[in-house]
């Protein structure tokens, strides 16, 4: 879920009845499947593109810009481009968990678009993130994509193209108003920068993707940020995620483990290093 690099990893789990195979396996950076037997966090943050997700099997938690949310088995998520989002993957009760995304790519949009003469105009004001009722059609549809990233690693360009198309085509048979949800090309919006930076600051996401969100270029973003907090959206960042940490820690009872990625610091090593630079003691120091 909200995977987009180009990673794989397969590791052979010989005690579990069914041979499943745990992977994570993107396809012509279409679609991406996961099929994992233990707890996992997200690495990637940001969603540049529409996502269509289907959950087969454990549950997805997702935490985003505006809440946070649950993807269960058999429900489906159409997910808005460009927002910041945390996921952790939760096995079943069977140590499986299991879900396929589709990612649909403005490239895409456009094309269909042109080819079914649909113009948009209107900016999309709701809700980011939609839960779909499955339903036969959905259903079926993301059984069909089982076999492709399960059986291979690779599948044509033309029947990716096919198969998202596919995705786009039943998505508006079902829910016809979804045309402004999709088809939104308009760029975005300057926004108030501090409220923003205060409501996200704990997403690892590069300082060019914060600038984005905020309608901002990185340029008028970088000055902006200097008129509103007197430094750099770096060195900010780094302060307000450690007294975040020292907070949760001293008051909360947080144990360090638990946080480093909470508060988006890419590894715990990092997140150490930081934190006794600033206050003296390590996280643990301070328990």
């Amino acid at each position: 879920m909200f995977i987009f690099a180009k990673r794989k990893f397969i590791i052979s789990r010989k005690t579990m009845k069914e041979k499943v195979i745990p992977v994570t396996r993107v396809l012509e950076d279409s679609f991406v499947y996961s099929c994992t037997f233990g707890q996992q966090y997200s690495h990637e943050q940001f969603v540049p593109f529409h996502v269509l997700a289907f959950q087969f099997s454990g549950e997805t938690h997702i935490q985003h810009q505006t809440g946070k949310l649950v993807l269960k088995k058999n429900q489906v998520l159409l997910a808005q481009k460009n927002q910041l989002a945390k996921s952790i993957k939760i096995p079943a009760a069977d140590k499986v968990y299991k879900s396929m995304s589709v990612i649909i790519a403005d490239a895409t949009l456009r094309q269909y678009a042109l080819n079914n003469s649909i113009h948009e105009n209107k900016h999309y004001t709701g809700e980011k993130n939609l839960l779909l009722k499955p339903g036969a059609l959905l259903k079926s549809y993301f059984q069909s994509l089982l076999p492709y990233v399960e059986q291979s690693e690779k599948i044509s360009k033309k029947l990716a193209a096919i198969k998202t198309n596919e995705a786009m085509e039943l998505l508006l048979h079902l829910k016809p108003s979804l045309k402004s949800f999709l088809f939104d090309f308009s760029g975005s919006y300057k926004i108030d920068l501090e409220k923003f930076m205060l409501q996200n600051y704990h997403y690892n996401v590069p300082i060019e993707h914060f600038a984005k969100l905020t309608g901002r270029s990185l340029a008028a973003f970088k000055r902006d940020f200097k008129n509103v907090f007197q430094t750099s959206p770096r060195k900010w960042l780094q302060e307000k995620r450690l007294i975040e940490a020292y907070h949760l820690i001293h008051e909360k009872n947080r144990k360090p483990a638990d946080i480093y990625l909470e508060l988006g610091f890419e590894n715990i090593s990092h997140f150490y290093t930081s934190f006794r630079q600033k206050f003296g003691v390590t996280p643990s120091g301070i328990e």
